[in-house]
């Protein structure tokens, strides 16, 4: 006996169907996104690191030596493990992630405000540039940060975590009037 199982992303419960007004400040989540984990094989790093830098739409998060988090907000979570698997071939194991994480993408002219409340990194801009990603705690949940943008930060959590980080973020967002809400 086979069963269908329907997907629901893990903050549906949490943001409103109308959000009402975007205020300067904003945590917005992205409905769907295909995200991999990438692990070079041994001794692939460099051309591994080389190809994911060249690939295109991709946009890479390192996470540990030898290890990256390739996302796509265009393709399905099939297209993008068909597309990496033709463009590091052998050099890497790729697994989807897609289901099992979810991204939280925080801009504003106070984000690395809301951000300093929970972590314990150094987000200065000469410091943490632009293209940046760390493995980081934001207070007790592990997630990878990424600098995307002049004032725009993504967080990648593990599902199971997201409610927590969403609350979390917007407690510590409330004194700047963080609006929440879906983006398609």
């Amino acid at each position: 006996m086979s069963k269908t199982y329907i997907s629901r992303h893990p903050l549906e419960n949490c943001i409103p169907a109308d959000p009402g007004i975007r205020a300067v400040d904003h945590l917005e989540v992205p409905g769907s996104v295909a995200i991999s984990t990438v692990m070079a094989a041994d001794g692939g790093d460099a051309f591994v690191a080389a190809a994911l830098a060249a690939g295109g739409d991709l946009s890479v998060r390192f996470t540990a030596p030898g290890e990256w988090l390739a996302l796509s907000l265009t393709d399905t979570p099939e297209v993008l493990q068909r597309n990496l698997s033709l463009l590091l071939a052998d050099a890497a194991y790729i697994f989807d992630q897609s289901d099992g994480r979810v991204l939280l993408r925080l801009s504003g002219p106070n984000v690395r405000r809301i951000l300093a409340k929970g972590v314990g990194t150094d987000l200065h801009p000469g410091v943490f540039e632009v293209g940046t990603s760390s493995n980081v705690l934001y207070g007790h949940i592990s997630v990878n940060l990424a600098r995307v943008g002049e004032n725009e930060f993504e967080m990648i959590v593990m599902r199971s975590f997201a409610e927590s980080l969403f609350d979390d973020l917007k407690l510590m967002g409330r004194e700047f009037d963080l609006s929440v809400g879906f983006v398609a």
